[in-house]
């Protein structure tokens, strides 16, 4: 007997606890139709079922192409329960992108919804068997004995792998694993004091750590997940009046819209604990204005798909008031460093490189052995962000290492753009730079070098839209002199002196 199993939880056992504990409460809902937990585990062991027919054993992959539905969050709890591994496909890529995603974890399985069948055929890549969600895939899993959890499943294992973009501009598959959920879950509760009567509403894609870390861990709570195809102010406004919500998820990008819509409805907000997200990429007044009319303070996030919310989303602001700082606060459960580039910590007020370690981190990189071992050199994770921790513990973040455009919550790298640009025959050179926008938090601008005569900003936007996702599509473009972009004595363009040009 191996002591060590006695400390292993999964995300299939967790979830099962609660079916025991709560087979009549309500699980999932999209505003029609409910499922109560009992409802839930037949839905997942009969899944469960049907794909261990199929061949599939622990440590597959199973690729899932779709919008959000109930069908996504039961894959992922099936996938638990037999030790496969989710991997969520980002619906935003181009087919580019999305053709290395799905190559990069060699799935056994596909699974994917009406909405991107097509899609899916467009980027030809050869899956073993695909499965389309519909009226066929409801008889073949009913038609499907329920499945056993294997008992092999261990904490280490992983449960999905969330994209995230690489330095070089392709998406990495950071896999995350039972241990790290678990632990992501514990967070929410210490931290924010999420329990097992607060609802969270999924309503961001579930291929983002957001959705899908805290509907699973609403799941292993005992709470109420409601499952949104997306945002839809109307229907938030009913559920704000409804329901009692942990954490009111909102994004860069969407606070206008969301403040516009609670002015219009008015709804009697019934119970909000926490709102928002990524506080440094919205104007200060819509916090302000947010709060107050949802009657939470708003959650100062600071965290990554590779770390959960860790390392710095332990503060909130408060109601009602236009903050005068965005200065973090630690996140439970993880331990930080600030680093040089020797990876020597550094004093107080003394900008330095994030270091995380603690167990809601991330296993790597799938397939992707070099930049797990620079990322996760000497027994820490370095995220590339630069902050300054100052005498009473508060940190404050700096900047990126590493120039990257960060827009609704989307990462941009700036070389994925330039390359399409430079691919134009009438750019000499290209540059791309973040610039604010009160809406997404950043945008790209690009700056051309060209002859004067050869500038179309118009045909520049029309050819990147046919080779980029529109959100990578530069908002704005502005012709430059070759001999005027600003370069290092390496000859490297310096994006910052760019960016002052704004």
């Amino acid at each position: 007997m191996d002591p060590a199993k006695t400390s292993w939880m999964t995300v299939g056992q967790l979830f099962h606890k609660r079916v025991r504990m709560q087979p009549a409460s309500p699980a999932l809902s999209d505003g029609k139709n409910t499922l109560t937990y009992a409802e839930l585990e037949e839905r997942v062991g009969r899944l469960a079922g049907g794909l261990r027919a199929l061949g599939l054993n622990r440590g597959d992959r199973v690729a899932v192409w779709s919008e959000n539905r109930f069908e996504y969050i039961e894959l992922e709890l099936a996938a638990a329960q037999l030790g496969l591994i989710v991997a969520c496909l980002n619906w935003r890529l181009s087919d580019e992108e999305q053709r290395h995603c799905i190559e990069l974890v060699a799935p056994a399985l596909a699974v994917v919804s009406p909405r991107y069948a097509d899609a899916l055929r467009r980027v030809g890549v050869s899956v073993p068997r695909v499965l389309e969600l519909g009226a066929a895939f409801d008889d073949w899993r009913s038609g499907s004995a329920a499945a056993s959890a294997d008992e092999r499943v261990q904490p280490e294992d992983g449960i999905v792998i969330l994209y995230t973009s690489g330095t070089t501009g392709l998406p990495k598959g950071a896999l995350i694993s039972h241990r790290a959920m678990v632990a992501r879950a514990q967070v929410f509760a210490f931290d924010f004091g999420i329990r097992g009567h607060d609802c969270f509403i999924a309503w961001s894609p579930l291929f983002h750590m957001a959705a899908t870390d805290h509907s699973l861990a609403t799941l292993m709570f005992g709470g109420k997940v409601i499952v949104s195809d997306g945002l839809d102010h109307g229907k938030l406004c009913e559920w704000l009046a409804t329901e009692s919500i942990g954490w009111l998820l909102a994004m860069p990008g969407m606070t206008q819209g969301l403040i516009d819509a609670l002015r219009s409805r008015q709804p009697r907000v019934r119970s909000v604990r926490l709102v928002g997200a990524m506080a440094d990429l919205v104007p200060r007044q819509q916090i302000a204005e947010l709060t107050a009319l949802v009657g939470a303070p708003y959650l100062n996030t600071f965290g990554s798909t590779e770390t959960g919310l860790p390392p710095a989303s332990g503060g909130v602001l408060a109601v009602g008031e236009t903050p005068l700082s965005l200065s973090k606060r630690e996140s439970s459960w993880c331990l930080t460093r600030l680093t040089d580039a020797q990876d020597r910590e550094v004093p107080a007020e003394t900008p330095g490189e994030m270091s995380v370690r603690g167990p809601t981190l991330f296993s790597g990189y799938w397939g992707n052995e070099a930049a797990t071992a620079k990322d996760m050199r000497g027994g820490w994770f370095h995220m590339g962000d630069v902050f300054v921790r100052h005498a009473d513990g508060s940190l404050d973040f700096v900047d990126r290492l590493k120039y990257l455009i960060k827009s609704g919550g989307e990462n941009i790298y700036p070389a994925e753009i330039e390359r399409v640009l430079l691919a134009h025959p009438s750019v000499v050179d290209a540059a791309v730079v973040r610039r604010r926008d009160e809406r997404w938090g950043e945008v790209p601008v690009a700056f051309i070098a060209c002859a004067p005569a050869a500038f179309d900003a118009a045909a520049l936007s029309a050819f990147c839209r046919e080779r980029l996702p529109g959100y990578k599509v530069p908002k704005e473009f502005r012709r430059i002199d070759p001999e005027a972009l600003p370069r290092s004595s390496t000859g490297k363009i310096q994006r910052h002196e760019l960016e002052k040009r704004l």
